[in-house]
C-alpha cells in the first residue's frame, strides 16, 4: 500500500490539481481525501480513484480507512511529509502496520515523459518563447528589474499560462554575478548584460529558458568573448543530450568547452536538470550523476559564468531527448543579445 501526499504525485496519478489532499493506494482499491474547499473539483477531475471528502484531519481520516484493510506496511513519501506528520500517522496507526520509506517510486515514473506531457511542456515553452519576444522592446535604460519580471509574468498569465513556473529572474550589471537573484528595483544602465530567467507552467507542467541582453549597442572584445564561450558551452550540451548518455556526460561536455577557454571556475552549477510538473527534477545533470537519459526525457542545458563585480551570462532551454537526437523547445533566438 501506498501512501502520497506529494501534490504533484497526486496530480500525476489522478489528474486532481489541488493544495491539499491524501491519496492511497491499495492492491485492490484507490482513494483520494479531500476537504470540502475542493470535493466538486476532484469529483470532477479525479480519474481511478474513490474522492471521499473529510471536514476533519486527512491524515486521521487516511489511516481509519488504512486499517480496516490491515495491510503488513504502508509506504510513504518520506522527502515531503514533516516529522510532526509522520509521528501523527505513526500514532494514528497503533502499531498495526509498518511504515516504510518510499520517496522517489512515482519520481521515477515521470522521469520519461508522456507524448501528452510533451506537448504540454511545448505550449508552456512557446507561451515561454512568445513573452520574452514581446518584452525585447522594453528591456531599455532606465526601466526596473521588478517591472520588466511583472511586465513577464503578467503577459504569460494573459496568453493562458496557469502562471510563473518560479519567480521570474531579471539581474542586470553585477547583480547578473548572482546565478538566482531575484528581479530587484535595480534600473537598467546602458552597457550592462541582463539576465532573464524565464517560465511558464501551461496546464500544470513547466519550461524554463535564459537568455543574456547586452544594452548599449556593441560590447566590448571582453564581453563577446564572454558570450560566445557561453553559447558554445550551451549548444556542446544540447548536442550530448543524446539517449543513453549520463548526465554527468552533459556537464562534462559544457565544462570542457569553458575550461578551453579558462573560464571554469566561473561556472558555478550544474548544467542542468529535469522540467515538467516541477521546475526542478530528475535528472541533474552534473557532476557525479551516472542517470541515463531516455528518449522522452526533458532537461535544460544552462551553462554560465558569473563574476563578481562584473555580472554574469547564462543562456538556458528547454529540451527534449528524443531516439533521434535533441529538440529545443525554447527558441527564442540567441544572436541578437546586443540591445542599441
Amino acid at each position: 500500500m501506498l501512501l502520497v501526499t506529494n501534490p504533484h504525485n497526486i496530480f500525476y496519478l489522478t489528474g486532481f490539481r489541488g493544495s491539499a489532499g491524501v491519496a492511497v493506494w491499495g492492491a485492490s482499491d484507490a482513494a483520494l481525501w479531500v476537504d470540502p474547499r475542493y470535493t466538486l473539483q476532484a469529483r470532477g477531475d479525479a480519474q481511478g480513484v474513490e474522492v471521499i471528502e473529510e471536514k476533519g484531519s486527512l491524515l486521521k481520516a487516511v489511516v481509519r480507512w488504512v486499517r480496516k484493510r490491515k495491510p503488513g506496511r504502508v509506504g510513504f513519501e518520506d522527502g515531503h511529509l514533516t516529522w510532526t506528520q509522520f509521528r501523527f500517522l505513526e500514532r494514528e496507526g497503533r502499531g498495526s502496520f509498518r511504515f516504510e520509506p518510499a520517496s522517489g517510486i512515482i519520481e521515477d515514473l515521470r522521469f520519461v515523459k508522456e507524448p501528452s506531457e510533451i506537448a504540454r511542456i511545448r505550449e508552456a515553452s512557446r507561451v515561454t518563447v512568445e513573452t520574452f519576444e514581446e518584452i525585447l522592446p522594453l528591456v531599455k535604460p532606465g526601466i526596473k528589474e521588478c517591472d520588466l519580471a511583472a511586465e513577464i509574468e503578467y503577459r504569460m498569465r494573459q496568453k493562458g499560462a496557469d502562471g510563473p513556473a518560479f519567480d521570474t529572474i531579471v539581474a542586470s550589471g553585477p547583480r547578473g554575478a548572482f546565478p538566482h537573484a531575484r528581479a530587484s528595483t535595480k534600473v537598467l544602465r546602458k552597457s550592462e548584460l541582463v539576465i532573464f530567467d524565464m517560465g511558464a507552467i501551461l496546464g500544470g507542467y513547466a519550461s524554463d529558458m535564459t537568455r543574456t541582453l547586452y544594452l548599449g549597442g556593441r560590447p566590448g572584445g571582453r564581453i563577446k568573448r564572454l558570450y560566445k564561450a557561453v553559447l558554445d558551452a550551451q549548444q556542446k550540451a544540447v548536442e550530448s543530450l543524446r539517449q543513453g548518455v549520463e548526465g554527468n556526460e552533459v556537464d562534462a561536455a559544457a565544462r570542457r568547452l569553458l575550461r578551453r577557454r579558462g573560464l571554469a571556475n566561473y561556472f558555478t552549477h550544474s548544467t542542468g536538470h529535469g522540467v515538467g510538473l516541477d521546475i526542478h527534477e530528475k535528472p541533474r545533470l552534473g557532476k557525479g550523476d551516472k542517470t541515463r537519459l531516455c528518449a522522452g526525457c526533458v532537461v535544460t542545458a544552462e551553462p554560465g559564468i558569473y563574476i563578481e563585480g562584473f555580472g554574469g551570462i547564462r543562456l538556458e532551454d528547454t529540451v527534449v531527448v528524443g531516439s533521434g537526437g535533441p529538440e529545443v523547445l525554447t527558441t527564442a533566438a540567441k544572436d541578437g543579445w546586443c540591445i542599441s
